[in-house]
């Protein structure tokens, strides 16, 4: 489903990563019974923070699968109508504590300041947000691959890693064959 109204104007077409590469400098974590909770905390700070706009609230990546090992970075997205009127949304999350830290099309990014939580916004129907739900709800149910996604981070943090995307990106073939069975899957 996309969006149906039209965006207030053109979205930004270069990606700006405020504050340079980061190197990767935490490692994975045990599963926390703790992460649903914090998510549930920051999910109402966002609302709160958004009162009166139409969004959609997740816990995505890894500390949303319980039994999964991974950073302690706790991952929540959030869908807005229109990713272009960052004044709808972006302001408001200022205002709640978080920190900018990603500007890319079709994607925003903030952050607290500790880093520890990640705020991922997305335009309401954009296909990303539907790929993090997917992954999430496959690595929930589904042992084996959950313990193969386990496996592929431990190896791979046990590397260094100049800049904490470079991490993610390693991981991006097991998670397309992952997301690929999930899709078999389906009824």
């Amino acid at each position: 489903m996309t969006n149906s109204s039209r965006p207030r104007r053109p979205d930004v077409t270069t990606v700006e990563i405020i504050g340079g590469p980061e190197a990767l400098t935490v490692g994975l974590s045990d599963y926390d019974a703790r992460w649903p909770e914090i998510y549930r905390r920051h999910r109402r700070r966002i609302l709160d923070a958004l009162a009166g706009a139409d969004v959609d609230v997740e816990h995505i990546g890894s500390t949303a699968v319980p039994g999964l090992a991974a950073k302690p970075i706790v991952d929540v997205v959030v869908a807005v109508p229109d990713i272009t009127a960052e004044e709808d949304y972006l302001d408001g999350l200022l205002a709640a504590g978080y920190e900018v830290r990603v500007r890319e099309p079709g994607h925003r990014l903030v952050r607290t300041p500790a880093r520890d939580v990640h705020v991922h916004v997305y335009e309401r129907g954009d296909a990303a947000v539907h790929e993090y739900l997917l992954l999430r709800d496959h690595l929930r149910t589904h042992a084996d691959d959950r313990a193969l996604y386990e496996s592929v981070k431990r190896d791979l943090i046990g590397r260094r890693w100049n800049d904490m995307n470079d991490y993610a990106d390693a991981k991006s073939e097991v998670i397309l064959a992952i997301k690929a069975r999930a899709r078999a899957a389906r009824p």
